[in-house]
């Protein structure tokens, strides 16, 4: 079981663009909200590379990224963010039934510990895949095969839990089954696609590897 974090883990949207508006902000740069919602669940080099410009160099978009993610974790633990509705629920569920379950996240690693301690799901996770060890982001499917090789499962036999295209498009070349969160209505081609996770019925994982 792969997880997405954010959009689908939790709603962390908002420190993610206050962080972002404070960062730009110290380089000059007035961000708006509609440049921030287009880039939303991106990596960082490529968000910079799109807002400053592909000649934009290495040391400023590691400087402009470290501190934009750790503005970021400050909210995060400020903020007592929470779990989206079901996620929690299914993570201990399908832990308690003996899944195996990672962390697939196009995040920095201290992000993904930062957020899964607020969240209290910290010890349900066996393994992990963020930004710093891919070379590529979302839709590749890089992210997705490098957690479920941690996990030792094949990938006909993982399931993607994602709240964007990129990511559902991810997951389906990674040769891995889908489920989808529409976050904000709109329709994804996941194998199944729900509102919410609360949403899901209770067969809903075992369906997909039947």
């Amino acid at each position: 079981m792969l997880w997405d974090l954010d959009g689908t883990l939790v709603d962390s949207e908002e420190q993610h663009w206050l962080a972002w508006r404070e960062a730009m902000s110290a380089e000059g740069v007035a961000l708006t909200h509609d440049q921030f919602r287009a880039t939303f669940g991106w990596r960082n080099d490529a968000i910079l590379r799109t807002w400053l410009g592909t000649d934009i160099d290495a040391e400023r978009i590691e400087r402009i990224g470290d501190a934009k993610e750790e503005l970021y974790r400050n909210l995060v633990r400020r903020d007592r963010i929470a779990p989206l509705p079901g996620a929690a629920e299914w993570v201990r569920r399908l832990k308690e039934d003996g899944w195996l379950q990672a962390v697939a996240s196009s995040a920095p690693r201290l992000n993904i510990e930062v957020v899964l301690d607020a969240i209290g799901l910290a010890d349900q996770f066996q393994a992990s895949a963020s930004a710093e060890d891919v070379e590529r982001g979302k839709p590749d499917p890089q992210v997705f095969l490098l957690a479920a090789s941690r996990l030792g499962v094949p990938p006909a036999r993982s399931i993607v839990v994602e709240d964007a295209a990129a990511g559902i498009e991810g997951a389906h070349r990674a040769g891995m089954r889908s489920i989808g969160v529409r976050r904000d209505g709109a329709p994804l081609p996941a194998d199944i696609a729900v509102a919410s996770l609360a949403d899901l019925p209770p067969d809903a994982f075992t369906s997909l590897i039947r």
